[in-house]
């Protein structure tokens, strides 16, 4: 049609533009009770603020129903509500667009994204075995960066992982995290060598004498206290003040310098007086426990005195909130939290699948559930606010509506669905799923079918690009991110799919007056498993085949 796909934003702003009003009055419905009557709504109060009483002209009213664009949903009618101005899209033709064959678009918005992202997690310095507290920051960050590496950004992991421990969990919850040197411009000597000789050279540097009391490996104190109050930095914890740096600390500090070496956008702030000159103009987040949030404002700050480059001025704290583990018997680690809810995983699978949920087969299954419950568990709480960990009782039952299991399990009813099918066409009882311009769109009439398109299809690129947004800073250092709402995309998807299936019949009796309808929600349940597919890819979990 070259159109191209329609959106949520494009549509908004050219109803808003409609109206002659900057003011953005219109809204998207979501409820299904709603969407029975229209599919977006100007308020009637918003109406009244714009309009002299609320009174559209009726020429603005003739503009919104004969709106079109190449992003913009085809309109169908636009009319005066006790609600507001209500308008309602042209359905039939909105599917065509969303579900039929792609036309020649311009390169999609991941490719328009250029950048560079550090992502910093502390936790994994850690000498101590990691605690589920640092489990929510790693998962965290590993989730970002596949967010973010899906909107074209370039990403660096560090720490690499040190090759002296283990890190099997780290590998059983599907963690891709860079392990040994990867390799750079600089070794790590010769990077702490740079680093040793700009404290030499730095002013809030003095050496630190040795006594009795003295930290092993000290090599000088930095006054941090006074350096944050000269340059006005906000945000800072007031409680800095001084820090007795160490070899360990040159070596954190180097390895996020060679990090922010590899990004690929040069930096022409860079001052002459950095002792790294060209170093890479990029984003720096330090993904960071609340327990740990205050070590982590000292390395930023020395980093800072040491390097006074734009790249360390761009720092931004994404900090979670605290894990709280109910009556744990003793403190438990990452490990053990692990091989807790696989075991809750697979007794609830054999409570609920029988003797099938104890074949080997099942294995692969249950190891995949078991992720899927942790990442659920950990990302589907907005990372400022607290996790309570109930231990005890099994919180991740397949049974639940809102947990990773029951998203699997839904991905795995659309596999067994679309298997089911080309069995079928295999054994002559249907034809092939013709090619999507040659279905008749205009058959899929039922009201979940337009809720998974308008309430997921159409907005999920724009999902994607909130969830992977990273805005500066309100006031300081501390930033809020958007990392729950992929999980909580998947579970509102998979509870609103699961309504539908329960619903409605898709593979129906082999009758050829028949196949019209069933293609069409063939082609309609296609784009959500492939949707699916998509979400689950940035929580590092494959989709299952069976379930």
């Amino acid at each position: 049609m070259g159109e191209g796909r329609p959106g949520v934003a494009a549509t908004l702003r050219a109803l808003n533009g409609a109206l002659g009003r900057s003011a953005a009055l219109w809204v998207k419905e979501n409820g299904a009770r709603n969407l029975r009557h229209r599919d977006f709504l100007a308020p009637r109060a918003a109406l009244s603020a714009a309009f002299p009483g609320g009174q559209v002209p009726p020429e603005a009213v003739s503009a919104v129903s004969s709106l079109r664009g190449p992003a913009v949903l085809p309109l169908r009618v636009c009319r005066q509500t006790p609600a507001g101005l209500a308008v309602q899209v042209r359905r039939p033709e909105a599917f065509q667009r969303l579900l039929g064959p792609l036309p020649d678009a311009a390169p999609p918005a991941a490719e328009a994204r250029t950048g560079c992202v550090v992502l910093h997690c502390p936790a994994l310095r850690s000498p101590a075995a990691l605690r589920p507290r640092h489990l929510r920051s790693v998962l965290l960050a590993d989730h970002l960066a596949q967010l973010l590496r899906a909107q074209g950004v370039s990403v660096h992991l560090v720490p690499a992982l040190s090759e002296e421990r283990s890190w099997d969990v780290l590998r059983q919850l599907r963690i891709c995290w860079p392990s040994g040197s990867g390799g750079s411009s600089l070794t790590d000597a010769d990077a702490v060598s740079a680093l040793k000789a700009a404290l030499g050279r730095c002013p809030c540097a003095a050496a630190c004498e040795q006594g009795p009391g003295t930290a092993k490996g000290v090599i000088c104190k930095v006054h941090l206290k006074s350096f944050v109050e000269q340059q006005g930095l906000l945000g800072y914890d007031p409680n800095l003040d001084v820090l007795l740096v160490t070899e360990g600390t040159l070596q954190s500090l180097a390895e996020l310098q060679e990090a922010v070496l590899q990004c690929p956008v040069s930096d022409p702030m860079a001052p002459p007086a950095s002792p790294f000159p060209s170093i890479s103009c990029c984003s720096i987040v330090h993904v960071v426990n609340c327990e740990e949030e205050f070590q982590l404002q000292q390395l930023d700050v020395l980093w800072r005195i040491l390097d006074p480059g734009a790249h360390t001025a761009l720092q931004k704290h994404l900090v979670c909130g605290p894990v709280k583990v109910i009556n744990p018997s003793s403190p438990i680690g990452a490990d053990q939290y692990f091989q807790l809810r696989k075991r809750q995983m697979y007794e609830a699978s054999v409570i609920k699948y029988g003797e099938l949920a104890q074949d080997e087969a099942w294995t692969e299954v249950i190891d995949t559930l078991t992720v899927a419950a942790i990442r659920f568990e950990m990302l589907s709480t907005a990372h400022r606010s607290q996790i309570t960990l109930d231990l005890e009782n099994n919180s991740i039952s397949t049974k639940g509506t809102k947990s990773g299991a029951f998203v699997m399990y839904n991905c795995a009813r659309l596999a067994t669905l679309f298997n089911t099918f080309q069995r079928a066409v295999e054994q002559g009882t249907y034809p092939p799923l013709p090619p999507a311009s040659e279905l008749n769109f205009s058959c899929l009439r039922e009201e979940g079918e337009w809720l998974l398109l308008f309430n997921y299809l159409l907005p999920f690129p724009e999902v994607l690009q909130q969830a992977a947004q990273l805005p500066p800073p309100s006031k300081g250092i501390r930033i809020t991110a958007n990392t729950e709402t992929v999980c909580k995309f998947l579970i509102q998807l998979s509870m609103d799919f699961s309504s539908y299936y329960n619903r409605v019949h898709i593979l129906g009796e082999p009758f050829p007056h028949l196949f019209e309808q069933m293609f069409a929600r063939l082609q309609l349940l296609g784009a959500v498993r492939d949707m699916f597919h998509s979400a689950l890819a940035t929580l590092h979990l494959p989709p299952l085949s069976q379930i």
